[in-house]
């Protein structure tokens, strides 16, 4: 497996709250989670970072080789409901940390499939034969008004409300998270990445940067352009490639 990876705070704000980690299991399968932290600079940024540990952390301990389709599914969301508890157990501990949260989307991905879950507007994209699918529904306000019928998709990516989520990690004890599985044959892409790349790149542009096999420079590429766009949010990146 072929991995990149990239985080930047962007061109306007100081601090990045994003978090991401990446690494290889046993047995060649490989794990990745991006995490977009809200609540203030610094509390995002602890909520993201002990996410990602705590994701990290649960996946670590109890992935083995030949695990059924069910019990990764079982793994994964797991893993995601305990860094939610841990954030939320957190934001009792002191009043500053009232209200800070985090997205979060993750990854393990074998030699045949994808596992993917996800909670807030971090995506997971698939990319294969030429053709790129997104493969994670955003939560949030203005996904919620698209299906609803109100806005077009166009209408969304400028709305005011683009920002707002409507699922995260740390805000309520309790938290639910969706599940997808995918095929993951040769030649074929998964990109995780938090918001600041998709407000600030087109997906024709994700696929054009990404079709030369040149697969470490993939991440460098996608963060380079959206800050070439105007960099107005913290941009993460992780992609995974036979």
């Amino acid at each position: 497996m072929k991995i990149a990876a990239r985080t930047d705070a962007g061109l306007v704000r100081e601090n990045n709250q994003d978090s991401y980690t990446a690494c290889e299991l046993v047995g060649g399968t490989v794990f990745a989670v991006v995490c977009d932290g809200m609540g203030g600079a610094a509390e995002g940024a602890l909520a993201s970072s002990e996410a990602v540990k705590a994701v990290k952390e649960r996946i670590a301990e109890r992935y083995y080789c030949g695990m059924s389709d069910i019990s990764v599914r079982s793994l994964l969301v797991s893993a995601l409901e305990y860094a939610n508890r841990q954030i939320y157990d957190l934001s009792l501990t002191d009043e500053k940390y009232e209200g800070m949260g985090t997205t979060v989307v993750a990854a393990l991905i074998t030699d045949s499939f994808a596992y993917i879950a996800h909670a807030g507007d971090s995506r997971a994209y698939k990319i294969s034969d030429g053709a790129l699918t997104q493969l994670t529904r955003d939560h949030s306000v203005v996904q919620r008004m698209v299906e609803n019928g109100e806005i077009t998709a166009e209408e969304a990516a400028d709305h005011p409300s683009k920002h707002i989520i409507t699922r995260a990690l740390g805000v309520d004890s309790e938290i639910k998270i969706d599940f997808c599985q995918e095929p993951f044959g040769d030649e074929d892409v998964i990109i995780l990445c938090s918001d600041g790349l998709t407000n600030f790149i087109k997906t024709s542009d994700i696929l054009s940067l990404t079709g030369d096999g040149c697969y470490y420079k993939f991440a460098d590429r996608l963060v380079n352009l959206a800050n070439q766009n105007g960099g107005g949010d913290n941009i993460t990146v992780v992609t995974v490639a036979k």
